[in-house]
């Protein structure tokens, strides 16, 4: 198969922008695309970027200087890692599709199963003898289909995933850098991965993967499929938010039930009971994404409502003591609990043109986050 050689398909000068923006200080994905929305370029996004902070109280702000970027590029060459930034032809449809789409992926292996057809196939580290089979046999069966299976790289159902779908393709997904193999004991799979597969991250090269990270992954897990099948699974476990992911995204979820007693298969039956699509073989996976057709309706998730098209040129800073004001009734109405953005904008009754800016300031200060589905949360809320 043919391995990830050319670094990046984009301009040299392009490319180290884009980087040196997704990698400054409090740049997350959402921040990256509202960016690139509002100034129309990274480079001229990263010129934005030290006033934009200013704005927002935070003195000497700095962004990611070029020698950083230069680095992660030579390692990425050294690993013979590709790097696709979104948009960029080789960039997974699926996954550009999404709100906080990753800026960047490094990949490592066969680049073309990106352009492929995507199952993930996800579940329990601690899987039992039967969850392995069923794993296996799933990943087999779509893999004979002309699926390529995607999962976490983890212990248990999804390493097993990947051996049965090697043949037939499969991507990793990993929480850290593309060089950087967790769990250890997967190295040899890793390697397999690399030489028949593909295996991709968004976090730089070199990245030891933190628990902040691992959500991250399920996400894109999540963005790359069509459908996620969820083996075996835990009452609270990372397969549940990588299936909650799949819902937000419109895609299908199925979950192969297990017996009552049994913990590991806990998740699944709540899955099953709350509506998703019990899978007995490949062939109810198959019937559920309707084999083949592309534009098939997802069963078990409604189709998110479409995106309204992000604002655009920013207008004229507010002064500091206005702006201040506004960003203290968008903290007051911010709590833990996630609130819809056009939800907080109805709250406070203003155009969406002056809040949309403030959000953004609030963002790199550090103050909220945002999440999934259009969500806000405020941070360090007490």
């Amino acid at each position: 198969m043919t391995q990830a050689n050319a670094i990046t398909t984009l301009p040299d000068d392009d490319i180290v922008a884009r980087l040196r923006l997704i990698r400054s200080r409090r740049v997350g994905a959402v921040t990256y695309h509202r960016l690139m929305a509002e100034h129309g370029s990274a480079a001229a996004a990263l010129d934005a970027l030290p006033e934009i902070a200013s704005a927002a109280g935070i003195e000497r702000y700095e962004v990611c200087p070029v020698g950083v970027v230069m680095a992660e590029l030579a390692k990425g060459r050294a690993a013979r890692a590709a790097l696709i930034a979104h948009g960029d032809p080789r960039y997974p449809q699926l996954l550009a599709q999404m709100p906080d789409a990753p800026p960047v992926l490094w990949v490592q292996g066969d680049i073309r199963l990106l352009a492929g057809p995507m199952i993930a196939v996800v579940g329990s580290r601690n899987a039992s003898s039967l969850g392995l089979r069923m794993a296996r046999r799933l990943a087999e069966g779509l893999g004979a289909a002309g699926q390529v299976v995607v999962s976490g790289l983890a212990r248990g159902i999804d390493a097993e995933a990947h051996r049965a779908a090697m043949a037939s393709g499969t991507v990793a997904v990993q929480a850290g850098g593309v060089d950087v193999i967790y769990p250890a004991e997967n190295a040899g799979l890793a390697a397999e991965i690399a030489a028949k597969g593909c295996r991709i991250s968004e976090q730089p090269m070199g990245a030891e993967p933190q628990a902040r990270h691992f959500p991250l992954r399920n996400n894109i897990i999540a963005g790359l499929s069509r459908a996620v099948v969820v083996v075996e699974a835990a009452a609270r476990s990372g397969s549940l938010l990588t299936a909650r992911a799949a819902l937000d995204l419109g895609r299908e979820v199925l979950a192969v039930p297990g017996h009552p007693f049994d913990a590991r298969a806990a998740g699944c039956n709540m899955l099953i009971r709350d509506g998703a699509i019990l899978v007995r073989g490949t062939g109810d996976v198959l019937e559920a994404i309707g084999a083949g057709d592309e534009a098939a309706t997802p069963h078990f998730a409604e189709k998110l409502p479409v995106h309204p098209p992000l604002p655009g040129p920013v207008p004229a800073p507010m002064p500091l003591a206005t702006a201040g004001a506004l960003h203290a009734q968008i903290l007051a109405r911010l709590g833990p609990s996630p609130l819809a953005e056009d939800q907080l904008i109805r709250d406070l009754a203003m155009p969406a043109g002056h809040i949309t800016p403030a959000l953004l300031t609030l963002e790199l200060e550090g103050r909220i986050e945002r999440q999934h589905g259009g969500l806000l949360a405020r941070v360090g809320w007490a």
